[in-house]
């Protein structure tokens, strides 16, 4: 399973706010196959078993935002890659929780 924390900046907008553009980018990849994601206040998570369903994702977020009209955008993606075990991200929050006092 691959987990993708992503992360889009667009540059230059006429407002120091970006969530009409962020909404835009999720609002892309809704209807992806083979793709789950969760939004928190400093990116988006994106879940998949595929490397290139999450290359994809990157991409259309990206081109989405471009296509409102910004000629520059910043994407940081962090990966994890799991081959061990099949782990989705509630699983993952769960685990840690455990160790929480």
């Amino acid at each position: 399973m691959i987990q993708a924390e992503i992360s889009i900046y667009p540059i230059a907008t006429k407002t120091t706010s970006a969530s009409f553009y962020i909404a835009k980018a999720i609002e892309s990849i809704q209807k992806m196959d083979n793709l789950r994601y969760e939004i928190n206040p400093m990116g988006t998570i994106l879940e998949s078993d595929s490397m290139d369903t999450i290359n994809s994702a990157a991409k259309k977020m990206m081109e989405t935002v471009h296509n409102l009209g910004i000629a520059r955008v910043e994407v940081i993606i962090k990966i994890d890659s799991r081959r061990d075990k099949h782990v989705k991200m509630e699983e993952k929050l769960d685990s840690i929780k455990k160790h929480l006092s």
